[in-house]
């Protein structure tokens, strides 16, 4: 994208609704620059009634005027800075907002294909320079610009020759920084406690994205988006109208200290002491005209950063996902949950290798099916089409004779529950976690949801019982409890078809068993889809098939496969009679 047409949809998009806000600023803006050359220009009658025609009358008159240009500089700099940093906290909520908003709405292959880590990055360094592109850097090209240009005026007019020099020795200026205290340090440090909490849920997002979606909480999560953004907007706000609070006290200060060398400068002036002329050209040169140039010389440099963070992003916000609806499409009908791929054909991407070949499936309503196969034979990849996490490049899939592909995502979503090895709990309470599969269970059904899945036991033994925090992904619980929190918020959800990924792996005896049981409660009388390694998980399965390199190669129940099939036959071998 050319950058005209960037800085055109980012003025469109985010700066044309603050748009009175910003002129505005700019109006305070012309404050800013025609004080700093009316300072300039009181030292022309300061030299010349003072110093030359020793009139008594200005020697106290101009230095008053002197200050109060820099303090209405100063103050109009204050506001007109503090205007563009709200205006660019909002700007750079509005983006945030809008990338996550489009990163929860979008097909899993997209964060499948990038590192969490880059989209934080995309949201906190990128949204930064294209808010400074959008805020500060356009002030400072009116500001500075105006300024210039007055600056110039008053200096070539009362001596081009001093004026020339000035502008030789500005390239060689220096420009010192200064603490800010410790507020500064205070707030600072909140506001990295906040942009702590943020990428913190972010990570969670992106973790948890295939259970944002099955459990349809993209609006939700927006919502509490909101408030994380709200929190660090707030503080970053805060922060940075502290730093430019220094400006009304630094330009004051600098006035002052201009006044008083003046003052004392005219008084030796007038006893003919010394020969001041020189000093104060050279003095206003390089004090007024010095900032300006300076900002105006870095300017090019945040457009640019502006501009390439603007072409990471507004793909990313404009991203069309593949996975969308057809504005005929139906809400689906569940009565039996039965679910049947037809010739179904699958790759990630495409000059990738086929994941599945041709599959056909017939999973029976209300009952359990499960796949069985080496690791990376395409079981999961199957389990993940039923949602639509992923579209099938040919073929297709119905339940209950209904195209999955002729139906709402939300209705079809709605209907299904995803029970995985990869446990994924948020940093919430352990109610909140179950409550996920219901926001609007009641707690009598999120405790009998606990006791269905033997969660209950484990529960109460905890500090707050159900009010307990679990952290990052419930690391303070075990892989059996983790597990079978995940259950208690399958069955709180009432889907009628049940995904489990290998469900019970890596689990010793004792708690395998109890998720079994918990399993036969959630699964019982509804359509059941179960991966497992471990054969004894899925002996009594109505259907068993075999997978193998994205190919059906058996199907039918086990005593069945034992005989029919060798592959099959090989799995029972190795992992039955060893034990």
């Amino acid at each position: 994208m050319q950058n005209s047409l960037i800085l055109k949809r980012l003025y469109k998009d985010y700066s044309k609704k603050f748009i009175k806000k910003i002129f505005l600023s700019g109006l305070f803006a012309i404050f800013v620059a025609g004080s700093t050359s009316a300072i300039a220009w009181l030292l022309d009658p300061a030299i010349k009634k003072i110093f030359i025609e020793k009139d008594q009358t200005l020697i106290l008159l101009i230095p008053i005027l002197i200050i109060l240009s820099f303090s209405t500089k100063g103050i109009s700099l204050y506001f007109a800075k503090a205007i563009m940093i709200g205006v660019g906290e909002e700007i750079k909520k509005i983006l945030q907002l809008d990338m996550i908003k489009s990163l929860l709405k979008a097909d899993t292959q997209l964060i499948d294909k990038k590192h969490s880590g880059k989209f934080i990055s995309n949201l906190t360094y990128d949204v930064n320079m294209i808010t400074n592109l959008l805020s500060f850097a356009v002030l400072n090209l009116f500001k500075d610009s105006l300024t210039l240009i007055g600056l110039l005026f008053v200096m070539f007019f009362q001596n081009w020759k001093l004026s020339l020099i000035s502008i030789i020795m500005l390239p060689l200026a220096s420009f010192a920084a200064r603490s800010l205290g410790k507020r500064v340090g205070k707030v600072s440090t909140e506001a990295q406690e906040k942009s702590g909490f943020l990428n913190t849920y972010l990570i969670e997002i992106f973790k948890n994205h295939k259970l944002i979606k099955i459990f349809q909480r993209e609006n939700y999560e927006s919502n509490r988006a909101d408030k994380f953004v709200d929190d660090l907007k707030e503080k970053s706000k805060k922060i940075a109208i502290i730093f430019v609070r220094t400006s009304p006290i630094m330009e004051t200060l600098t006035g002052i200290m201009i006044a008083i060398l003046i003052y004392y400068s005219g008084k030796l002036m007038i006893n003919d002491e010394i020969n001041i002329n020189n000093f104060f050209s050279f003095l206003a040169a390089m004090m007024l005209a010095y900032q300006p140039v300076r900002s105006l010389a870095t300017l090019n440099i945040a457009v640019n950063q502006g501009l390439s963070a603007a072409k990471r992003i507004l793909p990313i916000i404009d991203h069309q996902n593949k996975i969308t609806e057809n504005k005929d499409d139906k809400n689906i009908q569940i009565i039996d949950g039965s679910i049947k791929f037809k010739n179904v054909k699958f790759k990630y991407d495409e000059g990738e290798k086929e994941i599945l070949k041709s599959i056909n499936l017939e999973i029976t309503g209300k009952k359990m099916t499960a796949l069985v196969g080496h690791s990376g034979s395409g079981k999961s990849t199957i389990m993940n089409l039923i949602p639509r996490f992923y579209n099938i490049d040919s073929g297709d899939i119905l339940i209950d004779n209904q195209s999955i592909y002729k139906s709402k995502i939300f209705s079809l979503r709605q209907n299904v529950s995803l029970v995985s090895q990869d446990t994924t709990l948020f940093d919430d309470t352990i109610k909140n976690n179950i409550a996920y599969g219901n926001l609007e269970a009641s707690d009598d059904e999120i405790i009998e949801a606990a006791r269905l899945s033997f969660s209950e036991d484990f529960i109460n033994k905890m500090p707050n019982k159900y009010e307990t925090i679990i952290g990052e992904n419930g690391v303070r619980l075990s892989g059996g409890e983790k597990q079978r929190i995940s259950i208690a918020r399958a069955m709180i959800k009432k889907s009628p078809i049940i995904l489990l990924d290998e469900a019970t792996s890596s689990l010793d005896s004792e708690t395998e068993s109890k998720i079994q049981e918990a399993l036969k409660i959630l699964t019982q009388n509804r359509t059941t889809i179960v991966i497992a390694h471990r054969l004894s998980t899925i002996l009594n399965s109505n259907k068993i098939y075999v997978i193998d390199s994205g190919e059906v190669v058996a199907s039918g129940k086990h005593q069945e496969l034992l005989l029919s099939s060798k592959k099959y036959k090989n799995y029972y071998e190795k992992q039955i009679k060893k034990d």
